[in-house]
């Protein structure tokens, strides 16, 4: 018997994700607190997650954070006694492994998996079902899960127990705003020297400062596009955060941490909070004698779908 589906969070990427699902045949039934999500992916909107919970067999999670997560989960006694053995509830959001942890053995005391699917590769590779899953969890619970979640990833690795998914992905989402942050600093110098910034690129991209930002990112915003559709400068400087709690709970030294929160914070004081955090580098023009990449952006238009508390991460 084919798993009943649910989706609560049809944000940014759990929307994208549904789409997914929905275009693979897939019926889903979704809950977000802005209905039309629901109906813009091509799921059946639910009046709850309660009411996703009742109809499902397999429930994905695409929340902003932890809190949320929790107060989803764990605070709504409805979520709780809504659960029923042998169902499985996959959490993609971007959230804390200790968070994650607590919540898998509240699931558990129940007889329900909980997977932490943390993602990575954007909007672009949700709309073309190319993300990266990093997962922590019941690996026979991941096997189950798998058919559904080879509609929008093409990679899916088994990290570990649980919440070893959530702590890669934190892991993976630092070095993400070091290389973003670091390289929008570099571009915004080598504007103000005078550089070609095509050919800054091209020798970054043959030389040993070569990265994620300088392969994927910084070729379109040279010319005007932010690539809208990503991680705002907000949910950026959340996910640092996570990650410095994480090291301080696993008892490593965070000592590169301080640039990507400046670059980040800088971007969110000049009011770039809810932009694609792409839009740090023109904070960091801003700041360095009004500097931009290029000549076809207003920086008043620098805007991305915020998310709402139980949209996604």
């Amino acid at each position: 018997m084919t798993d009943r589906t649910g989706f609560i969070g049809l944000g940014n990427m759990g929307g994208r994700m549904t789409r997914r699902l929905v275009d693979g045949g897939v019926a889903v039934l979704g809950f977000d607190m802005r209905r039309e999500a629901v109906e813009e992916a091509g799921a059946t909107p639910a009046d709850s997650s309660v009411a996703v919970l009742a109809s499902s067999d397999v429930v994905f999670l695409s929340l902003p954070d932890s809190r949320v997560v929790e107060r989803v989960v764990l605070q709504d006694p409805g979520f709780l006694e809504g659960l029923r053995p042998g169902m499985v509830v996959v959490d993609l959001s971007t959230a804390a492994p200790s968070s994650t942890t607590t919540i898998s053995g509240e699931l558990a005391a129940r007889g329900v998996a909980y997977l932490d699917a943390g993602i990575s590769g954007g909007a672009a590779a949700a709309d073309k079902g190319g993300l990266t899953l990093m997962v922590g969890g019941d690996p026979e619970a991941l096997d189950r899960v798998r058919p559904l979640l080879a509609h929008f990833a093409t990679g899916v690795h088994h990290m570990g127990a649980s919440g070893a998914g959530h702590s890669m992905k934190l892991l993976n989402n630092f070095l993400n705003a070091i290389s973003l942050s670091a390289t929008a600093e570099v571009m915004v110098a080598a504007k103000k020297a005078g550089l070609d910034l095509d050919t800054v690129l091209e020798v970054l991209n043959t030389s040993s400062g070569v990265n994620f930002a300088t392969l994927n990112r910084f070729p379109k915003i040279i010319h005007g596009d932010y690539l809208k559709g990503g991680l705002t400068n907000a949910l950026m400087t959340k996910d640092v955060v996570l990650y410095v709690d994480h090291l301080h709970e696993l008892g490593v030294t965070s000592l590169n941490a301080s640039g990507p929160l400046a670059s980040f914070g800088l971007a969110n004081s000049l009011g770039y909070a809810d932009a694609i955090s792409n839009t740090v580098v023109d904070a960091i023009g801003d700041v360095s004698g009004r500097i931009r990449l290029h000549d076809a952006h207003d920086p008043d238009d620098a805007d991305a779908d915020s998310d709402s508390e139980t949209r996604t991460a």
